[in-house]
């Protein structure tokens, strides 16, 4: 199935160190920005978009990919965690700041 489109969004949590925030306010950046109607333009139904959902944080087993993958209204989504991101220290010795990284790809059968 072809990739038709890829997006890419960054995302942080500033003091609670939450992975799933981050890469959730990533996922939402990438989207926001955007209108796109892929499945419209091949009269496709949305649901049959696949969605892959690259998320890169520095630790990627503290991600809850159910709700990364919640943000979506239709399609099909995996979410595939990866470590990469940024943990960025605190000069106060208090939590540090998470970058979340993600790569939204839709394929379509055309």
């Amino acid at each position: 199935m072809p990739r038709l489109l890829t997006e890419f969004g960054m995302g942080s949590s500033l003091r609670r160190q939450d992975y799933t925030e981050a890469a959730t306010r990533a996922v939402k950046d990438a989207l926001w920005h955007n209108s796109i109607n892929l499945a419209e333009l091949y009269g496709k139904q949305k649901e049959d978009m696949q969605i892959t959902v690259e998320v890169g944080v520095q630790n990627p087993d503290a991600l809850d990919i159910a709700k990364v993958a919640e943000i979506f209204p239709y399609g099909q989504i995996t979410v595939i965690p990866r470590k990469g991101g940024l943990d960025v220290p605190r000069q106060d010795g208090g939590k540090p700041t998470v970058i979340a990284n993600v790569a939204i790809s839709v394929a379509l059968e055309v």
